[in-house]
């Protein structure tokens, strides 16, 4: 499955120079991982977003956001932010920053 390489070009742009961020191809698409914990990543055209759990219900509040879901059980804590959400550097950044700050929150994975 294609996912939005400008998208990835932009994630990777942001997150360049952060100590412990690894990309590798997952969901078919394209995910950045801090101490092997899933951060942010690229599906289709929308950037997949890991928070922590009990900010859900307000991320879905704004505009272009919605639960990622590829097994039919969403769980909370994963998003998906549609491209009109992500159209400006500052927008992309925003979601950047929540993700890795909960990303770095993780215990690492080895």
């Amino acid at each position: 499955m294609a996912f939005d390489e400008s998208l990835a070009e932009r994630i990777r742009k942001r997150l360049g120079g952060r100590s412990g961020v690894i990309e590798k191809k997952m969901f078919g698409g394209l995910a950045f991982l801090v101490r092997g914990n899933m951060c942010v990543g690229v599906h289709r055209d929308s950037m997949i977003v890991r928070l922590a759990p009990d900010d859900t219900d307000d991320a879905l509040t704004k505009p272009h956001v919605r639960i990622f879901d590829l097994s039919g059980r969403p769980m909370k804590g994963w998003l998906l932010v549609d491209a009109p959400g992500l159209n400006t550097d500052a927008r992309l950044q925003k979601w950047i920053d929540v993700a890795f700050k909960y990303a770095g929150s993780l215990p690492a994975k080895k």
